[in-house]
């Protein structure tokens, strides 16, 4: 299974495919545009989420509301597309001198791009943008359906915004306040000191980064494989979380803080219950082991820095006149660490949905289903 996207922040669509589905799958357009919605969301957003009021647009591969095996396309329009047609349009008609930039901002991928390509930074910052996410969203809500087919869930939480830490719970109590936190919390103080911190930062024209944790449920011991570097699961997941725009670290269990304990303090102890099969005694491993699940619930962990444009810009270099200048400002957020938890929780998902099937390959979901059931009985052995 594999996908592609396409497309530019300010350009007419994004488009996405997926390759490799199983046929019959239920595939929900409600759902993927709750998560788009939710992707939208949060505090500290910026002018272009009122603007955009993402949709997806089926174009094939589904068709009854179920998979039919076949590639599945899929587009989701830019509404600011209108305000941009002249500047974005492929022709030779293109205005490419009305919003040219030649100050590249700090941390962005705007000055690496354009002397790498050999083109003008514009060309680079609308496909470095984190628009780009929407439609990773969409995509990774539709494998998401699959798994929540299979018993697997997906939840996440923020742990902390701009240095500011949430209290932590596993209750379910906690967890409903969590979904229904517009900071992806479950402690009000803690949202009041974040809110109190995103004004401050709107203030001084900067940004604030934060932290996330996505943890995955109800997997079986025996996703990915060890064999291999680029099999191992934790390796792949690694690897999707660091393609999100703004995130620069990835953990899993107690992550950083095991290389400061003993290792009887960070190894998880093995059980075993008749009609249960093998179970950890706790879960400092995070789910996995060897580049593998363990049947314990799968919890990493995720930074995300402050977004690179500010408002009170950083100095940088005029492409032209080599001069030190002011760093260009793209229209931007003050704060999307509970929109990078929604992207999160949706790459994660398109790894673990690669790794089933890896695992149970299948045609059609009713084959996939049946395996996947036989092998969970295997384990209860």
């Amino acid at each position: 299974m594999r996908f592609l996207t396409a497309g530019e922040s300010h350009g007419q669509k994004l488009v996405g495919i997926i390759e490799g589905l199983p046929s019959g799958m239920r595939i929900s357009q409600d759902l993927v545009d709750q998560a788009l919605k939710k992707r939208q969301q949060g505090p500290g957003r910026g002018g272009r989420m009122a603007i955009e009021q993402d949709k997806v647009h089926f174009l094939s591969g589904v068709r009854g509301g179920c998979s039919t095996g076949a590639p599945l396309a899929m587009e989701i329009l830019n509404r600011d597309w209108e305000n941009w047609e002249k500047i974005m349009a492929w022709g030779e008609d293109a205005d490419l001198e009305s919003r040219k930039v030649l100050t590249p901002r700090p941390g962005h991928a705007d000055l690496t791009g354009a002397l790498k390509y050999r083109t003008e930074v514009r060309n680079i910052l609308e496909r470095a943008s984190a628009r780009e996410t929407a439609m990773r969203v969409a995509i990774g809500s539709v494998v998401r359906q699959g798994l929540s087919q299979l018993g697997v869930e997906i939840r996440g939480r923020v742990l902390a915004v701009g240095g500011i830490q949430a209290p932590l719970s596993d209750d379910e109590d906690y967890w409903e306040r969590v979904r229904q936190s517009e900071w992806s919390v479950g402690d009000p103080d803690a949202e009041r000191k974040m809110g109190e911190q995103l004004l401050a930062a709107r203030e001084l024209g900067e940004s604030l980064g934060g932290t996330l944790e996505v943890q995955v449920l109800h997997l079986p011991a025996g996703l990915g494989s060890h064999v291999q570097w680029d099999r191992k699961l934790d390796g792949k997941l690694a690897q999707a979380v660091l393609s999100i725009q703004a995130i620069k670290g990835v953990s899993f269990g107690l992550g950083f803080d095991a290389g400061a304990k003993m290792g009887s303090q960070v190894h998880d102890p093995i059980e075993y219950t008749q009609g249960q099969g093998y179970h950890r005694a706790s879960n400092h491993a995070g789910g996995i082991e060897g580049g593998m699940s363990n049947g314990e619930p799968l919890v990493l962990q995720a930074v995300m820095k402050p977004i690179p444009t500010l408002y009170r810009p950083l100095n940088t270099v005029h492409l032209e006149t080599k001069e030190t200048v002011k760093a260009s400002v793209e229209r931007s957020d003050i704060c999307a660490v509970p929109a990078a938890l929604v992207v999160l929780e949706h790459v994660v998902a398109w790894v673990i949905a690669e790794a089933v099937l890896e695992k149970f390959p299948a045609d059609s979901f009713t084959e996939l289903e049946t395996a996947w059931e036989k092998y969970k009985e295997y384990l209860k052995l």
